[in-house]
């Protein structure tokens, strides 16, 4: 590799080469007329730096490997090292895939990718289509969320660095799954980020809620929107992903001509063309506007999919009954029910969260398989007071709802890791900063929480867990991981399991045309979901009869001469009578 770096209004550059605890040489770089500074070639494995101006030492902007942690020199990382033994995979379109979405550090008891891929072959058998990663790029300690990272192109030496991550993808496709990164491209985090130190990467002319904004939109801005679409492209052609979950691209502020998604959207499209596979973009974005999934042909960002938290927050609402935050707009069956319709429960609609109008109507012509939706995710869980998960308070009942409103819904699905088989460990949000600004977490973590009415919640005073105690940590790995054995457990990934086999029959696109989706509700909390099949959840406390071909149930369903009996607690899936 030959050291490059673009800093456009340095007057000098050197190239710092070696270990910090070793003799360094320096090398000056020359600079081109565009802004980029090139030197001397680096061999795999080097580790070096740079200086601006007689400034620094500081890492690589597009490092590969950080092995010193953020503040120290970058690693020169050989991608084309790796023997790759996934010729015999095609790719996975994300469009219908079941997602599931796992943190590294937690997934198992050492925190590896390494120890991750044993793992894959029960993911697949589970039903699996796609491993979301949470972000890995190098942040600062052993142990955080990933949100805050400082290297666009890196991958967090504690997760086992970028070959771990070859490793994994390369199993993963071995094992018939598909990966997915989750990518933060609207910030960096706070410690140890050094971009502004080589250009103009980051600009005032917008507000954030991390401070200034990333520049894709002011004069200069082109490093930055070319680090970002360069980061899409490498871990797409290097690393062999199929797939990019954007983290909160409502935070890009762009109001340049050609907006950054339509531009890596257009750029992932023409990449794809060449590898011969289909590579996805997934958006994660609060704006409720169907513009993010529209072909960027026909005047849209061009995203594979989005995040519908809408589906979400009517699902959590009407099955626990919280009604705090967010949860105020949600809660009734005409919520329910029209998010199933419609897609957004706000489409232009007056939210009482936001005190204003809010999204947009979806055409009933968007492939609805274009939002991605799940009953528990890392934000869900993790940003409430405790980090308690759905499974820990619902009824096996409203659990196994829960999954079949999600798994055999018209969206394109995702589970949260241990979801499928009933996780009631807790995933709490976790950080492993330097001081002073460990202590800074920990107090604006305590100081967010309070007054959020969590006691009313939780029935009590809540202790919310200080983020940069390592015990938070490690109370968030999964308990048992993915072999979890109870009865409870069985009996939820026995569900999951018939669930997932009836997926063929709601997956496609047309599979919805005869049977438009919709919820009902009988009395009260008898729920119907309509569709293809039929999710029947008697969350009541009296027995009722529902008609239909039995495909799948969960606890007391009995047939009776008068059709299908569902018991409190008891939840069947039939075929529309129409086609029973």
């Amino acid at each position: 590799m030959r050291a490059s770096v673009w800093a456009p209004d340095a007057d000098a550059v050197v190239a710092v080469i070696g270990a910090p605890d070793a003799d360094r040489t320096r090398a000056d770089l020359e600079r081109a007329d565009d802004g980029w500074w090139t030197g001397p070639e680096l061999a795999p494995g080097t580790d070096y730096a740079f200086e601006v101006d007689g400034e620094g030492p500081w890492p690589d902007p597009r490092s590969a490997q950080q092995p010193h942690g953020v503040h120290g020199p970058s690693r020169v990382f050989d991608a084309g090292v790796h023997r790759w033994g996934d010729g015999e995979w095609a790719g996975i379109d994300a469009l219908g895939a079941v997602f599931y979405e796992l943190h590294v550090g937690t997934f198992t008891p050492t925190g590896t990718l390494d120890a991750a891929i044993v793992q894959l072959p029960d993911l697949k058998a589970t039903g699996v289509d796609i491993v979301e990663l949470m972000p890995i790029a190098p942040f600062p300690g052993r142990h955080g969320w990933g949100y805050d990272g400082v290297s666009l192109m890196g991958v967090h030496e504690a997760y086992g660095g970028p070959a771990a991550l070859q490793r994994f993808v390369d199993a993963a496709h071995q094992a018939g799954l598909g990966v997915c990164l989750d990518v933060v491209y609207n910030h960096l985090g706070p410690d140890g980020n050094y971009l502004s130190k080589f250009g103009p990467y980051f600009t005032d002319a917008h507000d954030t809620p991390w401070g200034w904004a990333v520049n894709v939109d002011q004069p200069g801005s082109d490093g930055m929107r070319r680090l970002i679409c360069d980061s899409a492209l490498r871990w797409f052609s290097d690393f062999h992903v199929d797939c990019l979950r954007l983290d909160a691209v409502h935070e890009i502020r762009d109001d340049s001509e050609r907006h950054i998604l339509a531009q890596l959207s257009d750029e992932a499209a023409a990449l794809s063309q060449r590898l011969g596979r289909p590579l996805g973009l997934v958006a994660e974005s609060d704006l409720n506007d169907v513009r993010m999934v529209t072909p960027t042909s026909e005047g849209g960002l061009g995203m594979t999919a989005q995040w519908n938290d809408d589906v979400h927050h009517a699902l959590h609402a009407y099955l626990t009954g919280e009604r705090h935050g967010y949860y105020v707009d949600f809660g009734s069956i005409e919520a329910l029910d029209k998010v199933y319709r419609s897609v957004f429960w706000h489409d232009g609609t007056h939210s009482p969260f936001r005190g204003s109008a809010w999204g947009a109507p979806v055409s009933p012509e968007v492939d609805r398989r274009r939002f991605v939706v799940c009953a528990s995710n890392h934000d869900q869980v993790g940003n409430r007071a405790i980090g308690d998960r759905p499974a820990s308070s619902l009824s096996p009942g409203a659990q196994a709802a829960s999954l079949a409103l999600i798994l055999l819904s018209p969206f394109t699905p995702m589970l949260f890791m241990g979801e499928e088989y009933g996780e009631t460990r807790p995933f709490m949000f976790f950080t492993d900063h330097d001081q002073p600004l460990g202590t800074a977490v920990s107090e604006g973590r305590m100081s967010e929480f309070a007054g959020h009415g969590w006691e009313q919640l939780y029935g009590g005073e809540v202790q919310v867990p200080d983020p940069q105690d390592r015990t938070t940590f490690l109370r968030s790995k999964l308990g048992s991981g993915v072999g979890a054995s109870t009865a409870h457990h069985d009996a939820i990934r026995s569900w999951v399991a018939d669930l997932m086999a009836l997926r063929p029959l709601v997956s496609a696109r047309d599979a919805w045309e005869r049977h438009p989706a919709g919820v009902s509700e009988r009395g009260q909390r008898m729920l119907t979901m309509h569709g293809p099949l039929e999710v029947h959840a008697n969350l009541s406390e009296t027995a009722h009869v529902v008609s239909g071909e039995l495909v799948a149930s969960f606890g007391p369903v009995k047939r009776s001469e008068a059709g299908l009996t569902v018991e409190p607690g008891g939840v069947a899936v039939t075929k529309s009578h129409e086609d029973a």
